[in-house]
């Protein structure tokens, strides 16, 4: 089993920053892949970045390309997302994820094995 808890989430002004941290605990040996998605009230979840545990290859949405910065730090076992120049629409719940049967970064939420509880960040105009 694998445990992930979100940290940071809060409310913030158009184009002020975020960062986002995600905590795993458990099996951490058996993460191939690690990711952040959100959901907006009424919409379907939805793929933001991932990266994958061992290359540190990184995937972005086009709507985070520019602005958001998926990382991690191997000693914490902690996942980060920096959010920049944020809009009202970036507006979700956001959810950490983590693959432990697949080594690469799906944007489908399918595939993915465990989740965290979500931080809501919330962008006023």
């Amino acid at each position: 089993q694998v445990q992930l808890v979100e940290s940071g989430g809060g409310l913030v002004q158009h184009g002020e920053s975020l960062v986002l941290s995600c905590a795993a605990s458990g099996r951490t040996f058996s993460i191939l892949a690690m990711g952040w998605f959100r959901q907006a009230p009424g919409k379907e979840r939805e793929f933001v970045a991932g990266i994958s545990w061992s290359g540190g290859s990184t995937t972005y949405a086009d709507s985070a390309k520019g602005r958001f910065t998926i990382s991690r730090d191997d000693a914490k076992h902690t996942l980060y997302l920096q959010m920049n120049s944020l809009k009202p629409e970036d507006t979700a719940v956001y959810y950490c994820a983590a693959r432990i049967r697949g080594i690469y970064v799906l944007q489908d939420p399918g595939p993915w094995d465990y989740w965290g509880q979500g931080a809501q960040v919330t962008v006023s105009s």
